[in-house]
């Protein structure tokens, strides 16, 4: 079979006007595309963001196949009757790397276009088998307008639009986490059981690509660097504890509060729509001030807006270090504006670590600090 000359693009999707707080991940997808052989993939964090946009992008077309049984006689009927079938997604570059850069969107479409590169076959309705070649996705391509368009073969939108089984997990857990290895346990914690699981230190150490001589390590090392990224950023977290060899995890669910956007910001976050609407527009407002005095693109902005807007606590750490970044250009005599674009966000970011590494939760997670670039 040759594989070039016979694809066909049934369908078409793009990015969507409006991000979802959560979106559903099949199982199957899962267990096939991350967990393969109950080993998790080391798949890179923008590589992740991909897949979830991917996910966000499909979600109104995603069902269960009890629940619309003709569904699945349609997506038969116009994805698996020959080989090849393909659909075409296009996703905005700022999307998978808000501070803009061109290289880690290609590294990120490099990797899924090569991982998993091989002929995968399914059996559909009739019994035939429909077989494709390749990754995930298939022939990424950049446009001058920010987008970068791709196929993703009919085997693998199945997997992702066809869900039996799945669970929930936020959209914006890719945005808020940068550790790719706590995001891919965050969903591997959706699958295990209410009461837990106890689980070996060397399968733990095998299933996540992780290398930790004791249980100790590995609880104070990577579970408990996660279990506060989860706390603060997820829907579900969990505690652990260790004996001898032997780790004990069990998922709980966090509670969640009357806020539009707790979903994406678990914790102490007010309504600031419908109980302090003033607050919302000088947020706005100073959001504007910095884009504007400071040429700041929309695409680089994306980041801090998001943390600024959301996020109380990350808000006022912006604010010190801002303010710490006028007081030094004051000493040294210059104008802040001297830096302008990713220059200034890269000033910010700097202050919001020196900050940052100053508190309590600095000394306890020194890398713990928030991204806006």
């Amino acid at each position: 079979m040759s594989d070039h000359p016979k694809r066909i693009i049934r369908k078409e999707f793009e990015t969507r006007n409006s991000d979802p707080d959560k979106i559903r991940l099949g199982n199957h997808f899962v267990d096939d595309f991350i967990f393969d052989n109950h080993k998790a993939a080391d798949i890179p964090i923008n590589a992740l963001r991909v897949i979830f946009n991917i996910v966000s992008i499909i979600s109104s077309a995603q069902f269960r196949p009890e629940d619309r049984p003709k569904q699945l006689s349609l997506f038969d009927e116009e994805f698996e009757t020959e080989n090849n079938v393909f659909a075409s997604i296009k996703i905005r570059n700022s999307k998978i790397s808000p501070s803009g850069s061109t290289r880690q969107v290609v590294e990120a479409y490099e990797f899924l276009a090569k991982f998993k590169m091989s002929w995968h076959t399914s059996v559909n309705a009739k019994g035939k088998d429909i077989k494709t070649f390749g990754g995930i996705i298939a022939t990424p391509s950049h446009d001058r307008r920010g987008y970068t368009t791709f196929l993703i073969s009919s085997y693998w939108l199945k997997k992702l639009m066809v869900i039996p089984e799945y669970n929930y997990v936020l959209y914006n857990l890719v945005y808020n986490v940068r550790n790719n290895k706590q995001i891919i346990f965050a969903i591997w914690l959706t699958k295990i059981p209410e009461n837990g699981t106890v689980i070996k230190l060397s399968t733990l150490n095998e299933k996540f690509g992780l290398n930790y001589k004791t249980a100790k390590d590995i609880c104070f090392k990577f579970l408990k660097p996660a279990k506060l990224n989860l706390d603060r950023f997820n829907t579900h977290s969990f505690i652990y504890k260790y004996k001898k060899d032997s780790i004990n995890i069990i998922p709980y669910r966090i509670k969640m509060k009357a806020d539009e956007d707790l979903s994406r910001n678990i914790g102490p976050v007010q309504n600031l729509t419908k109980e302090f609407p003033d607050e919302k527009y000088k947020i706005s407002r100073r959001l504007i001030y910095f884009r504007k005095r400071y040429g700041l693109q929309k695409s680089e902005i994306i980041q801090l807006s998001h943390q600024y807007r959301h996020m109380p606590q990350i808000r006022a750490l912006i604010e010190k270090a801002f303010e710490e970044f006028i007081r030094t250009t004051r000493l040294q005599g210059i104008k802040s504006t001297q830096f302008r674009g990713m220059n200034f966000l890269l000033k910010i970011q700097e202050y919001i670590i020196q900050i940052y590494r100053k508190t309590k939760m600095g000394e306890l997670l020194p890398n713990g600090y928030p991204i806006i670039v």
